[in-house]
C-alpha cells in the first residue's frame, strides 16, 4: 500500500506536525472517555429508566460492538476518500449520536444513540493512528504513538469522573451532551491543522466481510448477555453462539482467500505484532469489565453519589499517570517484553487483591488495589500498542492499526458482556428474596440498584444487606477472572514477546527502530 505523505509546507514546518497531532489527540480523548463515561451513569439510569443489568450491558456494549465491527471498513474509506474527510465525518456522526442520547427518553433510544456514536468512533480511531506514519518519521513516530495511546488510555478512567460531576449538577443526558463541544473542537482542529492524505490504491470495502464482522460480533455479545437469564443451554443462546462461530469463521476464510483483504490476517503471523496485540486486547478486556462493575459497587453498595463515585476512581488514574511516565523509560532500559510482562503481573496482583473485597471492606481497601490496577494498565497497554505498531512496515500501518484497534474493542465488548453476565448470574443466585411477592422478587434480581429500590419501598433492610453481599460476591468472581486472564497474559508475554532490538538496547535515548515483519524482532 502506498501512503501519500504530507505537502511541502508541512514538511518544512515541524511544529505543524505536533499541532496536527494535537488535533488527533482532541479527537481520541473524547472517544476515550466516552467509552466509559456512561458507566457511572448506569446506576442512575437503571433507577430512572428501569434498566435491567442486561439492558445496562447493552447501553455500554452497543457503542463498543458497532465501534469494533466497523473500524476496518472505516479505515479503508479513509484511505480511499481522504483521512481528514473521514475523520471530520466521523466526528459529525459522533456528535449527532450524542445529541440523540441527550434527549432520549427510554432504554431503546439510549442504545440506539450509543450505536450511532459507535459508527462515528469507528471512523475516527483507525484513521487517527494510520495518519501518524504520514506525519512523523521513524525517529519521532514512537513518541507520537506513545502520546496518542496515553491520551486514549487516560480517557478511559477519566470518563467516570467527568460523568460523576455532570450527574451531580445536571440530568443523566448531560453525559451525552458533553461530547458536543469536545467533538466540535476536534472537528475544528482537524479542519485547520490536519493535512489531507489518501491512498486510492487501498483495498475496497468488502460489504460481505463487514456484515460478517458486525453480525458475528453482535450475535456473540447478545448470547453472552442473555445467558444468565435464559441459561447457557437455552436454544436461543446456543443458536446465537453457533451463528457467531459460523460468521466469524466465514469472515476469516473469506479474508484469507481474498487477494487484497480488508482484514489482513497475515499480520497475525508476525510474533511481535500478534503477542503485543493479544496483550493490549486482554488489558482492554480486564479494564472494560472492571469499569463496568466498579461504579455500581461504589454507588449502590458504598452509598456514594455519582460525583463521589467518579472521584473514588482517581487512584486508578493516579497509578495510570505514574505508569505512563515510567513506561517509556522502562521500555528503553529493559525492553517492551519486560515492561508489558511486569505491567500484566501488577494488574493480576491488583485484581486478585480486589477479589478479597467484602461488603464491609470500606473504600480504603478499594483505593489500594485500584492504584495497583492503574499502574498495571499503564505499564502493559501503552508499550504493547507501541510495540505492535512498531513491527509494521510503513505501507501497512493503516491496516495494522485498524486490526489492532478492532481487536482491542472486541476485547472491551466481550469483557463487558462476559464479566457483566458473570456478575449478573452470581448476583441473582446469591440474592435472598425470601418473603417477597414474585413480581418484586424478579425486579430485585434485575440489578443491585433495583434491589435497593425494592428494599426502600418495602422497608426490608435485610434485602438491602443481601443485595450488597450478593453484588460484592459477584464482583469478587469477576476480579478473579480478570486476575487469571492478566496472569496468563503476563506469562505468555514473558515467554514469547520479542526481546529488545540490539540497536535500541545499546544506545540510550535512541527511539526504538521500526521493525518490518521478517526481521528478528518481528519474528
Amino acid at each position: 500500500m502506498t501512503t501519500v505523505t504530507l505537502d511541502d509546507e508541512t514538511r518544512r514546518g515541524p511544529s505543524r506536525r505536533w499541532w496536527a497531532l494535537g488535533a488527533l489527540v482532541a479527537s481520541m480523548l473524547v472517544l476515550g472517555f466516552d467509552t466509559t463515561i456512561l458507566n457511572v451513569a448506569l446506576p442512575t439510569m437503571a433507577g430512572q429508566l428501569g434498566a435491567t443489568t442486561g439492558q445496562q450491558q447493552w447501553m455500554a456494549d452497543a457503542y463498543i460492538v458497532v465501534f469494533a465491527a466497523l473500524m476496518l471498513p472505516a479505515g479503508l474509506l479513509g484511505d480511499r476518500f481522504g483521512r481528514r474527510l473521514m475523520l471530520i465525518t466521523g466526528l459529525g456522526i459522533f456528535l449527532a449520536g450524542s445529541l440523540v442520547g441527550a434527549v432520549a427518553g427510554d432504554v431503546d433510544a439510549v442504545i440506539t444513540a450509543r450505536a450511532v456514536m459507535g459508527v462515528g468512533a469507528a471512523l475516527v480511531t483507525p484513521l487517527a493512528l494510520s495518519v501518524l506514519p504520514s506525519l512523523f518519521g521513524p525517529d519521532e513516530r514512537t513518541r507520537a504513538v506513545s502520546i496518542i495511546s496515553t491520551v486514549s488510555a487516560l480517557g478511559l478512567p477519566l470518563g467516570p469522573v467527568i460523568g460523576g460531576w455532570l450527574l451531580n449538577h445536571f440530568w443523566w443526558g448531560s453525559v451525552f451532551l458533553v461530547n458536543v463541544p469536545m467533538a466540535a473542537i476536534g472537528t475544528a482542529a482537524c479542519v485547520f491543522l490536519l493535512p489531507e492524505t489518501k491512498d486510492p490504491a487501498s483495498p475496497r470495502v468488502d460489504l460481505v466481510s463487514t456484515a460478517c464482522t458486525a453480525a458475528g460480533l453482535g450475535a456473540l455479545v447478545y448470547a453472552i448477555i442473555e445467558a444468565p437469564d435464559r441459561g447457557w443451554s437455552d436454544p436461543l443462546v446456543l443458536s446465537l453462539l453457533a451463528a457467531a462461530v459460523i460468521l466469524i469463521a466465514s469472515l476469516v476464510l473469506r479474508e484469507r482467500r481474498t487477494e487484497r483483504p480488508m482484514l489482513d490476517m497475515t499480520l497475525l503471523g508476525h510474533r511481535g505484532f500478534l503477542l503485543n496485540t493479544v496483550a493490549a486486547t486482554l488489558v482492554m478486556f480486564v479494564l472494560s469489565g472492571l469499569l463496568f462493575v466498579l461504579p455500581q459497587y461504589l454507588q449502590a453498595v458504598l452509598g456514594n453519589d455519582a460525583l463521589g463515585t467518579g472521584v473514588r476512581l482517581l487512584p486508578m488514574i493516579g497509578g495510570l499517570m505514574v505508569a505512563t511516565r515510567g513506561a517509556p523509560l522502562t521500555t528503553q532500559r529493559f525492553g517492551a517484553r519486560a515492561t508489558v510482562s511486569a505491567g500484566l503481573a501488577v494488574l493480576a496482583f491488583a485484581a486478585f487483591l480486589g477479589s478479597r473485597t467484602t461488603a464491609g471492606s470500606g473504600y480504603g481497601f478499594t483505593a489500594l488495589w485500584l492504584s495497583f490496577a492503574g499502574v498495571g494498565f499503564g505499564f502493559a497497554l501503552v508499550p504493547a500498542m507501541s510495540g505492535a505498531l512498531a513491527t509494521l512496515p510503513r505501507d501497512r500501518a493503516g491496516s495494522g492499526s485498524g486490526l489492532l484497534m478492532t481487536l482491542r474493542q472486541v476485547g472491551g465488548a466481550i469483557g463487558i458482556a462476559l464479566l457483566g453476565s458473570l456478575l449478573s448470574g452470581a448476583f441473582r443466585d446469591r440474592l435472598d428474596v425470601t418473603g417477597l411477592p414474585a413480581a418484586l422478587a424478579d425486579t430485585a434480581r434485575d440489578s443491585v440498584v433495583a434491589a435497593h429500590l425494592v428494599a426502600g419501598e418495602t422497608g426490608r433492610a435485610r434485602l438491602a444487606a443481601s443485595a450488597d453481599g450478593a453484588y460484592v460476591h459477584g464482583m469478587g468472581l469477576v476480579l478473579l477472572v480478570c486476575g487469571a486472564a492478566a496472569l496468563v497474559s503476563a506469562l505468555l508475554a514473558a515467554a514469547f514477546l520479542p526481546g529488545p532490538a540490539p540497536a535500541a538496547a545499546s544506545e540510550p535515548g535512541r527511539a526504538p527502530r521500526m521493525v518490518t515483519p521478517g526481521t528478528d524482532a518481528g519474528q
